[in-house]
C-alpha cells in the first residue's frame, strides 16, 4: 500500500517544533496541539537527564517516585533561581531579612497550624487502571475543558472573520459559547460548595455526572473519595519509650511565625517588614506527576509580610503586582502569564491569587500569593500560651499581626523556565538545532572557551583566559570534536556565550565571540572579555529592572 509522509508544522506560543507524522491509506490528521505539547515535555524530560540537569533519584535502583536528585547543570540554574529570588527580596528591600529554621519542628506547631488535623487530599481510585487521582484536581480539569471550548470557538470565529472580528460581541452573543459558560458555571458553583462543606459523596456525584474518565483507561469505574493526610511522620528520641512523634514539615511558613517575634525583637523591625526564607518541604503526594511539577520532596521560597491589622489588602495587591513583576522581568511574555484568584478561599485567607505559567501541559501554579490575616500567628499564641503581641510604638498598642505570604516552588519555577527555553530550531540547510534560550543571568555556564585546535598553544591561551574569568563567572573549557559541535553542546546547556581561540589570537589578543541564541560573532580583545559579559549574566542585570 502507498505510504505517504506527511510533515506538519504546528506553532505554539511557548515552543516551535517540527515534527514528523506517518500515515497510511486514507489521510487524516493525527498531530493534534496536545499531542504536540506532551511530544515536547517528553523532551524536555528527556534533556533534562541527559545534559545533567535533573536524574531520578536512586536511578540504579530503579529510581524512586515522585523524587528527584539535580545534576551538576540543575544545581547551578536552581541556585541561580535561588540567588535571583533572594536578592530581590532582601538586597532591595530594607524592611526584609532572611531566617533559616529547621525542618524538624515542635509537633504541636503543626497542630496549631491545622496540618494535623486537615492537611488532606481528597483522592479517588479508577478500578480499572489501579491508578489513583485527586478528586478536585479531576474537576478541576473538567473546568478548564469548558474554557478550552470557549477559546476554540473563539479562535475559528477571528480565523472566519479577519480583522472586523469583534471578540467581546462574539463571546455575549454566541449560543455554543453562552451554553458552555453556563455548564461551566453551574460546574463551578456545584464544586465550590462540596469543597467547602468536604463533602467526599457529593465530589464524586460530580464526577460521575460530568462523565469524567480515567486517562488511563478511559473508564468511568471509580472508587468512593477518600481523605488522605500528607505528612510524612517519624520518631525522635533516643529509644522507643521515649520517642516523640515528629514530622518533616509540609511547608516553611510555620517556622518563620514561630520565629517572627524573635526577628522582630532582635533587629528591631517595625511593622510593616518580611522575613524570608528558602528550604526543603515534604508532603507524601499520592498524585505526584509531570515530573518535578508535583514532588514528594521540593523547595520552597517564601516571605511572610507582617502589617498591621486593616492594612493587609493594601499589602497584598502590591504583592500581587511585585510579584508577577519578578516573573515577566525574564522575558517570556507577558502572555505566558495570569492571575487566578481564588473564589474558594482558606479558612485562615482572606484574599488569595496564583501566578500562573503556561507549561506544555497548560497554566499551572508556580507562586501564590495570600493574605493570611491573623490565623497562623494567634493559633501559636493559643497553642503555646506565651503571647507573641507586636508591640507599636506609635499608637502605644499591642496586636497580633496580620501576614501576606508570597510562596513559590523553586521546583516549579525551574520546570517553568525549562519548558519556555527548550526549542528545536530549523536552520537553514535543514539541520535541527536544539538550544536552551535561558535568561543568560539564570544559564548554569555563562561562557565556554574554545580552542580552534588542541596544538600550537591554543589550548595554553584559552587556559589562560578562563583562568582570568572563572573569579567572575562559571566558565566551561572543552577541546573535543569540531567547532561546530562544540557549539551545539553548548547550545543544547543554554550557554549564552562562546569564545573560540584562532591563530590570530596569538598575535591580536582578541578571540570571536559567538552569541548563542542569533549564532552571531563577532571580534573581541580578550581585555574586554569581561566588561562585555559580566554584566549581561549577572544577577545584578536582572535586579537593576526591577
Amino acid at each position: 500500500m502507498f505510504h505517504t509522509l506527511l510533515t506538519t508544522f504546528i506553532s505554539h506560543k511557548d515552543l516551535r517544533f517540527c515534527k514528523k507524522v506517518y500515515f497510511c491509506g486514507k489521510i487524516s490528521l493525527i498531530s493534534t496541539i496536545n499531542m504536540a505539547q506532551e511530544d515536547v515535555f517528553k523532551k524536555i524530560v528527556s534533556h533534562s537527564k541527559e545534559y545533567g540537569f535533573v536524574f531520578p533519584s536512586s536511578d540504579i535502583y530503579d529510581g524512586l517516585g515522585a523524587v528527584y536528585d539535580y545534576g551538576q547543570l540543575g544545581v547551578e540554574l536552581k541556585n541561580n533561581i535561588k540567588e535571583y529570588w533572594w536578592k530581590s527580596m532582601v538586597l532591595l528591600h530594607e524592611n526584609i531579612v532572611g531566617i533559616d529554621a529547621a525542618i524538624f519542628m515542635h509537633p504541636t506547631v503543626w497542630k496549631a497550624s491545622g496540618h494535623v488535623d486537615a492537611f488532606n487530599d481528597p483522592l479517588i481510585d479508577n478500578r480499572d487502571s489501579k491508578k489513583r487521582y485527586r478528586a478536585d484536581v479531576l474537576i478541576e480539569d473538567q473546568l478548564a475543558k469548558y474554557d478550552e471550548k470557549i477559546q476554540k470557538e473563539v479562535d475559528k470565529a477571528r480565523k472566519r472573520f479577519g480583522e472586523s472580528f469583534d471578540e467581546a460581541l462574539f463571546r455575549q452573543t454566541n449560543p455554543r459559547i453562552l451554553a458552555n459558560k453556563e455548564k461551566q458555571e453551574a460546574l463551578h458553583q456545584r464544586f465550590a460548595k462540596a469543597m467547602e462543606a468536604n463533602d467526599l459523596a457529593e465530589l464524586k456525584q460530580i464526577i460521575v455526572d460530568e462523565g469524567i474518565v480515567c486517562p488511563i483507561s478511559g473508564t468511568r469505574n471509580w472508587t468512593d473519595v477518600r481523605q488522605f493526610n500528607l505528612m510524612f511522620a517519624t520518631e525522635m528520641g533516643a529509644s522507643a519509650d521515649a520517642a516523640m512523634k515528629v514530622y518533616l514539615r509540609p511547608e516553611t511558613a510555620q517556622g518563620i511565625f514561630v520565629n517572627y517575634l524573635n526577628v522582630q525583637k532582635t533587629g528591631r523591625m517595625k511593622l510593616p517588614f518580611g522575613i524570608a526564607q528558602i528550604g526543603k518541604a515534604f508532603r507524601n503526594e499520592i498524585v505526584a506527576r509531570q515530573f518535578i511539577f508535583r514532588m514528594r520532596e521540593f523547595e520552597q521560597m517564601e516571605m511572610q509580610y507582617f502589617v498591621k491589622p486593616g492594612t493587609e489588602l493594601d499589602a497584598f495587591q502590591q504583592w500581587k503586582e511585585q510579584r508577577m513583576k519578578w516573573h515577566q522581568n525574564l522575558g517570556f511574555g507577558a502572555d505566558n502569564y495570569r492571575f487566578h484568584d481564588h473564589e474558594k478561599l482558606a479558612h485562615y485567607a482572606n484574599a488569595a491569587t496564583d501566578i500562573e505559567f503556561r507549561m506544555p501541559f497548560g497554566f499551572k501554579e508556580v507562586e501564590g500569593i495570600h493574605s493570611r490575616t491573623d490565623f497562623d500567628l494567634t493559633q501559636h499564641e493559643k497553642f503555646s500560651g506565651k503571647s507573641i503581641k507586636y508591640f507599636d510604638p506609635q499608637t502605644n498598642e499591642s496586636y497580633v499581626p496580620y501576614v501576606v505570604e508570597t510562596s513559590i516552588g523553586v521546583d516549579r519555577m525551574f520546570l517553568s523556565i525549562m519548558c519556555h527555553a527548550y526549542e528545536e530550531e530549523q536552520l537553514d540547510g535543514g539541520d535541527i538545532r536544539t538550544v536552551l534560550r535561558l535568561p543568560a543571568a539564570l544559564a548554569p555556564v555563562k561562557l565556554a572557551v574554545l580552542p580552534l585546535v588542541r596544538k600550537d598553544g591554543l589550548p595554553e591561551k584559552a587556559r589562560d583566559i578562563i583562568n582570568d574569568l572563572r573569579f567572575h563567572f562559571n566558565c566551561q573549557y572543552d577541546e573535543k570534536d569540531t567547532i561546530g559541535k562544540r557549539y551545539r553542546r553548548q547550545d543544547a546547556i543554554g550557554t549564552p556565550y562562546c569564545i573560540t581561540v584562532d591563530y590570530d589570537t596569538l598575535t591580536d589578543n582578541a578571540v570571536t565571540l559567538r552569541y548563542r541564541d542569533d549564532m552571531r560573532q563577532e571580534r573581541v580583545p580578550i581585555s574586554q572579555l569581561n566588561a562585555i559579559i559580566e554584566d549581561k549574566v549577572s544577577i545584578a542585570s536582572l535586579l537593576k529592572r526591577l
